[in-house]
């Protein structure tokens, strides 16, 4: 008879089988992650787009807007919708044409403290200038003999509603630029034009310009 023994297998440790449970559960956990973030990513909802350039102070109507869908994910809340647009609503800064409106380029009438004035350039107006871009009014006071005083900046950071290019018959440049100001700055900006002061239009290359 032989003096020798069979060995028989050592039974599986259970540390050993739950670390494979536990990494079985971490694989699926990081499928579920990943499943997860992509699904949110391609959730999209209603938000507004200015159809135009909206400019502080202008009334805000549905056709000034177009809806788009678009994922922001969790800052969805902070842009107009179509269920937040309220009647009567006007911008309050400027929103270019196509980008999206945040609810905070939106506000009440009653709050709205800017109006539009035209003015005439004396001097050329740089063809960057258009609707929507921010500019500084420069302003030299009339002296004798069609001299001027030293130009001072009479309105900072104007915005331009609307700019007419026209050519007069004697070559030299007009320039009616319509732009949306402060009504604290309404007095001084009509006193410069009623006496006759040489008014310049200057990109500030503040927001918008």
């Amino acid at each position: 008879m032989s003096d020798s023994v069979t060995a028989r297998p050592r039974p599986r440790a259970f540390w050993a089988d739950l670390r494979f449970l536990l990494g079985i559960a971490l694989i699926v956990v990081s499928v579920a992650g990943v499943w997860f973030v992509v699904a949110a990513a391609r959730q999209t909802a209603p938000v507004f787009a200015a159809a135009t350039t909206l400019l502080p102070g202008e009334a805000v109507e549905s056709a000034d807007l177009r809806v788009v869908d678009v994922a922001l994910g969790p800052v969805h809340d902070s842009y107009a919708t179509p269920t937040t647009l309220r009647p009567g609503a006007v911008a309050t800064r400027v929103v270019r044409a196509g980008e999206l409106v945040p609810n905070d380029a939106l506000g009440d009438a009653a709050g709205v403290r800017s109006t539009t004035v035209v003015i005439t350039s004396a001097s050329e107006v740089p063809a960057t200038v258009g609707t929507g871009s921010s500019v500084d009014v420069w302003a030299a006071a009339p002296r004798e003999r069609g001299a001027y005083d030293t130009p001072r900046i009479l309105v900072g950071s104007a915005t331009v509603a609307s700019v007419d290019r026209d050519r007069s018959m004697m070559g030299a440049t007009a320039v009616a630029v319509e732009i949306v100001i402060d009504r604290d700055d309404v007095a001084a900006t009509l006193a410069a034009i009623a006496d006759g002061s040489s008014l310049s239009i200057v990109p500030s290359g503040g927001a918008g310009s």
